[in-house]
């Protein structure tokens, strides 16, 4: 790895609270070796931010826009942020 990071914060829409979105996305992204967060929205939404390898955030992008097999994702936001060197992965 050449210490390139990736941030991004994505804000998932559909049926995604209540079936089990957040431990799914957290599981993956030990998987992947992504540090950030997830966490759900008092709008029903999904939000979370990933930092990590870019490769690796790509594919924590891609995840949500499937979801675990018991969500149904209708869309995805994806907004670019400035790396702020974080590390672990939290569900809050």
């Amino acid at each position: 790895m050449n210490g390139e990071r990736r941030r991004t914060r994505v804000v998932v829409h559909g049926d995604v609270q209540g079936v089990f979105f957040r431990d799914a996305t957290r599981s993956e992204a030990d998987s992947q070796g992504v540090a950030g967060w997830v966490t759900n929205r008092d709008d029903g939404a999904v939000e979370a931010v990933f930092e990590g390898e870019p490769g690796a955030v790509q594919a924590m992008v891609d995840f949500c826009r499937s979801g675990p097999s018991k969500a149904d994702v209708e869309n995805v936001e994806v907004e670019e942020q400035e790396p702020e060197g974080g590390s672990g992965f939290e569900v809050r």
